[in-house]
C-alpha cells in the first residue's frame, strides 16, 4: 500500500468513516473505525494532514489527533458539501471531506481549546437561560396585570411588576404583621441589635426573612437612587447619602419602601408619596 498522505475523517456517533488518498490522489484506505479504535488506528499510521468537518466534537479529536503528530484541518460543513459526488453517505462524506481539505482556496477554522469550548459552552448556556427568563417575565408582566394588589405596589417607586409581582405573590396576608417595620425586619432589613453593658449599637441588617425579596428591594432601591430625580432631591436621602455609603443609602430606602409597600396593601390604595405613612 502506497503511503498515505490525506485522510478524510467523517465524525459519527458511534462509527467513524475514514478515506485516505497518497500523495497522487490515489484512494489507498477505506476504512470504518469504532469510536474506540480512532485514537489507536492513528497512533499506528505514519504523520498525514486529516480533514474534518468543523463541529463541537471535531475540536476534541482535532486535539487528540494533532497530539499525534497529525496536521489537523477543520472546514466549515457546507464548504465540504460541493466536494460531494455520490449520494450523501459515511463513505461519500469522508471522500469529499478528504478532496476539500487539499484544496488550496479552501477556508479553514482554528481548533479550540477545552477551555475555549467550555467557556463557549457556558456562553450558550448563558443564552438560553436569558431566552428562559425573558418567556417568564412576559408571564410575570401578564399576571401583573391582573392582579390588582400588585399594580398597587407598582405605583409606588423603586417597585417595578416583577417586584410588585414577588410581593403580592409572597405576602397572603398583610395582617400578618402588625407595622411595617414588623414587614420589613420579616424582610432581614432592619440593623441588628447588639446590647452591651446597657449600651445597644446598630450593626448591618439581620438578613433574615424571605432573601429572594429582600434583594429585589434593595436592587430596586438602588436603581432608585440613581435614576429618580425626585429620590435624589428628596431631603432624607440627601441627607443620608452624607453620612453613609451607597449600599447603606440603598439598604435604608429598601427598608422604607418595604414599609410603605406594607401600607399600601393594607390601605388597599395606590401609593399617594403624602398620604401614606411608613
Amino acid at each position: 500500500m502506497s503511503e498515505i498522505t490525506t485522510i478524510g475523517l467523517d465524525l459519527a456517533k458511534h462509527v467513524f468513516q475514514v478515506h485516505g488518498i497518497d500523495a497522487q490522489g490515489t484512494t489507498v484506505l477505506r476504512k470504518r473505525l469504532r469510536r474506540g479504535q480512532v485514537l489507536a488506528f492513528f497512533s499506528r499510521i505514519p504523520r498525514c494532514v486529516v480533514g474534518l468537518e468543523a463541529c463541537a466534537t471535531a475540536h476534541y479529536w482535532a486535539r487528540e489527533l494533532g497530539a499525534l503528530g497529525h496536521e489537523v484541518r477543520l472546514m466549515p460543513a457546507q464548504y465540504v458539501k460541493a466536494y460531494i459526488k455520490r449520494n450523501k453517505h459515511d463513505a461519500a462524506d469522508a471522500e469529499a471531506i478528504c478532496e476539500a481539505v487539499e484544496r488550496p482556496t479552501m477556508r479553514f477554522v482554528p481548533v479550540k481549546t477545552a477551555e475555549q469550548q467550555a467557556t463557549a459552552l457556558l456562553h450558550r448556556g448563558r443564552e438560553q437561560l436569558v431566552r428562559s427568563v425573558a418567556a417568564l417575565e412576559r408571564q410575570l408582566l401578564a399576571w401583573h396585570k391582573t392582579n390588582p394588589v400588585s399594580q398597587r405596589l407598582a405605583s409606588i417607586p423603586g417597585i417595578g411588576p416583577i417586584i410588585a409581582t414577588a410581593i403580592a405573590t409572597t405576602v397572603a396576608d398583610p395582617k400578618v404583621f402588625r407595622s411595617g417595620r414588623e414587614f420589613a425586619a420579616w424582610l432581614g432589613l432592619v440593623p441588628r441589635q447588639n446590647s452591651t453593658g446597657g449600651k445597644t449599637r446598630l450593626g448591618g441588617i439581620t438578613k433574615r426573612g424571605n432573601r429572594y425579596l429582600r434583594r429585589l428591594l434593595i436592587n430596586g432601591a438602588s436603581a432608585n437612587l440613581l435614576r429618580s430625580k425626585a429620590t435624589k432631591a428628596d431631603p432624607w436621602v440627601i441627607g443620608l447619602r452624607r453620612r453613609r455609603p451607597p449600599l447603606v443609602v440603598a439598604v435604608a430606602l429598601a427598608n422604607k419602601t418595604a414599609r410603605i409597600a406594607w401600607a399600601v396593601m393594607l390601605r388597599e390604595k395606590e401609593y399617594q408619596p403624602r398620604a401614606v405613612a411608613a
